[in-house]
């Protein structure tokens, strides 16, 4: 009896946990149904719309067709179709402006105006050329005493430099002296003619002696003491400081020998190298600004007096010549110091942030704000820049609102909406079919369409 029993409460609990498992799969499999039938009627775009694909969240450039997860387990985000009123040109980026606040989008006009820049270079100082005196012996002879013997020395115009023996100049000093007694003899003549050509000899041998340089001061001692000078002086032609000196005392010397170099610095010329793009934007006239780290608290002025018609091979720059006044004689030749010039040359265009436009490669485009949270790619055609701003030649129209800031993020995503734009026919419903075939081959289109 007992053993019935036992029997029959196994056989109760066979059925038991046979109608357990059937309920079960029932539940299970209407589940199924139910989820399918929702997918089938929603997706996860507005309004129930299917996404045209979905993309790596970690990298954008990676893509797939169906639903799919990364290496690290994140699900693959949604990229949806615009809709059909926010429809316009590929790669149109629809963002909330609060979002739009949040990563830092900023705005910034196009202007219409005249762009002037200014040049920041650096200089060198060296001597007004026009300045420079080379002095040479107009005879020759050897050098009796050196007056000025050490360079750096400023000297005054008239200053005596040196003296020196010339036979010569002595062979011309006893013409003067005859000339000048045969004058004192016949200028009382009776007769024109005698006169005369005693004054005319006269006249030629005292050219002579100044044509030789000799000083006035020896020509006066000459005609009051009658008596030849052994030693002639050379004087300084002007005001200046010595930079070389050629000669020592007892050298020979004849007209080929150079004797000092004196050079007037109360005038400087300070040449500054400019890049080939900078050319254009200065001319003879301008002004310029000059700082050195020697100097400090002090700044020059001048301007810009000439542009050499050349470049230099080595450093493919162009050199100005700025004049700068140097009457305090602080400015020193072989100085370096910093060029600012201000350029009065503009030039009128369409002008945005240098920032706002993205160049890649060959090619530069922008992202325009077409109305309020929408933001369009243009293609531009770019001309000069200067100060942080760039002209746009093509592309943009003056009183449009580009993205300054914050374009990189806008631009990631509107490559993925203008790939998603080739894939799907505007206007129309995603195809899914073609999406799947669109994606083949792509970076991590490696999940299968689930058609169940």
């Amino acid at each position: 009896m007992k053993v019935n029993n036992i029997g029959w409460m196994i056989v109760i609990l066979i059925a038991g946990v046979a109608a357990g498992y059937y309920i079960s799969v029932a539940q299970h499999g209407a589940g199924q149904h139910a989820a399918a039938a929702k997918t089938a009627e929603s997706g996860p775009c507005a309004g129930g719309a299917q996404a045209v694909m979905w993309r790596n969240p970690m990298n954008p450039s990676v893509t797939s067709p169906v639903p799919a997860k990364d290496g690290m387990g994140m699900d693959y985000i949604p990229v949806c179709a615009d809709k059909a009123g926010d429809n316009g040109p590929a790669g149109t980026v629809t963002i909330d402006p609060t979002v739009t606040q949040n990563i830092g989008v900023r705005i910034t006009q196009a202007v219409q105006r005249n762009l002037s820049r200014e040049i920041t270079t650096v200089g060198r100082v060296t001597f007004d050329e026009t300045r420079l005196m080379t002095l040479h012996p107009k005879v020759a002879g050897w050098v009796d005493k050196l007056f000025v013997d050490k360079t750096g020395e400023s000297v005054k115009q008239n200053t005596m430099l040196l003296s020196f023996y010339a036979p010569e100049l002595v062979a011309t000093q006893e013409e003067y002296l005859l000339a000048l007694g045969n004058w004192e003899q016949l200028k009382t003549s009776q007769y024109k003619d005698i006169r005369e050509g005693a004054r005319r000899l006269l006249d030629s041998s005292l050219d002579r002696l100044r044509f030789f340089d000799v000083p006035e001061h020896q020509i006066r001692a000459l005609q009051r003491t009658h008596k030849v000078l052994k030693n002639m002086h050379i004087h300084a032609p002007a005001a200046g400081v010595v930079t070389r000196i050629g000669v020592r005392e007892g050298a020979h010397v004849t007209p080929d020998s150079e004797l000092y170099q004196i050079a007037d610095l109360s005038r400087v010329w300070v040449l500054a190298d400019l890049y080939e793009y900078e050319i254009g934007w200065v001319k003879t006239g301008d002004h310029a600004s000059l700082r050195v780290a020697s100097l400090p608290g002090h700044m020059f002025t001048g301007k810009i007096t000439y542009i050499y018609p050349y470049l230099d091979p080595k450093t493919r720059t162009n050199k100005v010549r700025i004049e700068f006044d140097n009457s305090s004689g602080l400015l020193k030749p072989d100085m370096f110091g910093d060029v600012t010039i201000a350029s009065t040359t503009t030039r009128p265009g369409i002008y945005v942030p240098k920032e706002a436009v993205l160049i890649t490669g060959k090619s530069a485009h922008l992202f325009v704000r077409s109305k309020p949270g929408h933001f369009e790619p243009r293609t531009v055609k770019t001309g000069i820049s200067a100060d942080g701003q760039i002209e746009v030649l093509e592309g943009v129209k003056a009183g449009e609102m580009v993205v300054s800031s914050g374009q990189f993020l806008i631009d990631s995503e509107s490559s993925i909406r203008e790939a998603a734009a080739k894939m799907i026919s505007p206007g129309s419903a995603t195809n899914r079919t073609q999406v799947e075939k669109a994606g083949q081959g792509m970076p991590g289109m490696n999940m299968k369409m689930d058609r169940e």
